[in-house]
């Protein structure tokens, strides 16, 4: 099983209290950590993208370059790419050229987005938000499989006959398929015989498992092997030396980022109570000690028929970079040792 951390390179910290620190600090901090879990050994690191005023992930690849150069062997990836508000052609380019930099280190995690900022910002009605990514979806494998590429669709002009370069260093340039928990996304993604990364950030994990084998049953039927259905994991997680230091020190940090949420779509507050019951061994938080949370993932993979990834979303504990990175070494030393 590949661990890995995905990070929306936010610049809110401290223990959910919200503090502010200034963009080049924390875009060097980010890029701090993508370096030391690459030194301890962990397999993949996802910078998300939104368009908000606490995240700095909008030119995902652009951090990701910057990684590369100071990395060696851990995979870098989208986590995710908004394909329906993006060209994918320049999507493409910009991940090609990330696997030249990386030396064939580049992934593409792409997906609807559950952050919907980006569909004004570019010009992109929402009404069109699933036919948006089908269509964007087909061109981005047909532009990854063809060095010249002949397309039509609705909403970009066509292509007919025109070269994408550069071309990667892998072949194909591997992409996943991020999905939330919509049956249809899961049937396209084992229809396309894609890798498919679930994220589950709430609720119990074992609920997915109908949705997972919807995802290979499709994938069977399409004529794919087994073994090309990946399945991967995307929760939010915290790992510190004891239990009960990673809940106390995630808990803030967790209120503050669903309360936020909670206010902008209108839901209920966040209760310590609701936070806990996450913790027990059905919950989708990846929170604890080692031990406890390796546990856990090996629970959530039995229950899911079995994972290849899981990804661990750091940013919403909102702790110090110092207590991030050895949240990082915890992972790394201990944590994917006992998955391995």
């Amino acid at each position: 099983m590949e661990i890995g951390i995905d990070s929306f390179a936010t610049n809110v910290l401290d223990n959910g209290s919200g503090t502010i620190i200034s963009g080049e600090v924390a875009m060097g901090q980010v890029l701090d950590r993508i370096e030391r879990a690459d030194q301890v050994g962990l397999d993949v690191f996802g910078i998300g993208e939104h368009h908000r005023s606490e995240f700095l992930d909008s030119a995902t690849a652009v951090i990701l370059a910057a990684a590369a150069a100071r990395t060696n062997r851990i995979r870098l990836t989208s986590a995710v790419t908004v394909l329906s508000a993006a060209d994918p052609v320049r999507v493409f380019q910009e991940f090609a050229t990330l696997d030249l930099i990386s030396k064939g280190r580049a992934e593409l995690v792409v997906g609807r987005g559950s952050s919907i900022e980006a569909f004004p910002l570019f010009g992109f009605d929402l009404n069109d938000y699933d036919a948006l990514f089908a269509e964007k979806l087909d061109l981005l494998l047909t532009v990854r499989d063809n060095e010249q590429v002949r397309w039509k669709g609705k909403f970009r002009p066509a292509l007919t006959g025109q070269g994408i370069y550069p071309r990667p260093m892998q072949n194909p340039l591997p992409i996943w398929l991020g999905v939330g928990g919509t049956p249809a996304s899961f049937v396209r993604a084992g229809t396309l015989g894609l890798p498919l990364m679930v994220a589950i950030i709430g609720g119990d994990t074992h609920r997915f498992r109908p949705l997972i084998d919807l995802y290979r049953e499709a994938g069977r039927r399409a004529g794919h092997a087994p073994e090309q259905l990946q399945v991967g994991l995307h929760s939010l997680g915290y790992v510190a030396e004891t239990g009960e230091e990673a809940v106390e020190s995630a808990f803030p940090g967790y209120a503050r980022t669903f309360n936020k949420r909670a206010l902008e779509r209108g839901g209920p507050p966040v209760s310590r109570a609701a936070f806990s019951a996450q913790l027990g061994p059905l919950g989708a938080l990846l929170i604890g000690n080692p031990e406890e949370v390796a546990e856990k993932i090996i629970r959530h993979s039995e229950a899911l028929g079995g994972i290849s990834r899981v990804t661990f979303q750091l940013d919403v504990a909102s702790q110090p970079h110092e207590k991030l990175m050895h949240a990082i070494d915890l992972l790394g030393t201990r944590v994917a040792p006992l998955l391995r």
